[in-house]
């Protein structure tokens, strides 16, 4: 039947490339507890949370978006012929949503039990509340870390880098906000964006994600501008999906490399200050040119070369773009 109220959710997946990932993801949302209103209107479903669905498809080549005609006629899709990258990706899909709450989901995601309602009962229960994140789980069900605290400067030397395993436990801990339980409901600083909910103010409020940002640190940057703006960020140990990971950045290993590193550094510039982030970027660039001297060096000592050479080869890469300057 024809569902005429607004709509509470909308969901905005952002798809390149992952075709059987993002058909799982799209029925574990036809499965949830809720009220599937499609483009037309026509709403399916057993639930009260009226939730609309929209697919960003970034030129995809393997058919996803013909999956999501053919197979969900109730989702919302926009099929681009470019690819964007996630944070365009994202903005676009935001500016088509009109739910009253937002929710950023990748493609490589599945919802489990009421997780949408409890998000948005939680937003709907604490106005104060600005954005949320739901408890992440890995393939194998065990809690994948998702909620943070803001990176201090030696954060961001240690964090993601070959010296983490040589970081003080308390500067990570504190990060990843180890101190609290994982089925725990407490305010964070941000969460990844591998499912995100946000209410619409926080929108209108601060705009869309900066799209500075290929990938990586989006979601750092829509957060901290939310805290700055007045909003507070919480994460809900009892709303649980699952997130398979980075499937789409596997198809491009060398750019996630670049993409990690310059959004790092242009967080840091933003929040922190030109003079730190080059501080950061002349320690990141000696890391890479470390990398490359030790990886050629084993490959020329015989140690697996194949591998040591392809690793050089991103490595050379990613030193060029980060002597290149800031993006």
């Amino acid at each position: 039947m024809t569902d005429t109220q607004p709509n509470d959710l909308s969901i905005i997946i952002v798809s390149w490339n992952v075709r059987e990932l993002l058909a799982a993801c799209l029925r574990s949302i036809a499965a949830a507890p809720i009220r599937c209103v499609a483009p037309d209107g026509t709403a399916t479903g057993d639930g009260d949370l009226r939730v609309e669905t929209i697919v960003i498809d970034s030129a995809s080549g393997d058919g996803s978006a013909a999956l999501v005609r053919d197979e969900f006629p109730w989702a919302r899709l926009l099929a681009l012929d470019e690819n964007v990258g996630f944070t365009r990706g994202n903005n676009l899909g935001l500016e088509m949503a009109q739910g009253r709450h937002l929710l950023l989901l990748n493609p490589d995601t599945v919802v489990h039990g009421d997780a949408f309602n409890r998000l948005a009962a939680y937003l709907d229960a604490h106005p104060e509340v600005g954005i949320a994140g739901p408890h992440v789980l890995n393939a194998d069900g065990t809690t994948q870390s998702t909620r943070r605290r803001f990176p201090t400067v030696l954060t961001g030397i240690f964090e993601s880098t070959w010296l983490q395993g040589y970081a003080p436990r308390r500067l990570l801990d504190r990060f990843y906000v180890a101190d609290q339980p994982d089925d725990g409901t407490f305010e964070v600083d941000w969460v990844q964006g591998c499912a995100l909910i946000a209410r619409r103010e926080v929108y209108t409020q601060i705009g869309g994600l900066d799209t500075g940002y290929v990938m990586y640190s989006e979601e750092l940057d829509w957060c901290r501008r939310a805290k700055d703006a007045g909003w507070r960020v919480v994460y809900l140990g009892d709303a649980f999906i699952t997130h398979y990971g980075g499937k789409s950045a596997d198809q491009v290993q060398t750019h996630r490399h670049i993409y990690f590193q310059q959004s790092k550094l242009r967080y840091y510039r933003k929040f922190h200050g030109r003079g730190v982030a080059l501080a950061l970027r002349l320690f990141l660039l000696l890391s890479y040119i470390y990398q490359l001297g030790l990886e050629g060096l084993k490959a020329l000592l015989g140690s697996r070369p194949a591998m040591r050479r392809a690793r050089c080869a991103t490595y050379v890469q990613v030193i060029r773009a980060l002597a290149a300057g800031e993006r």
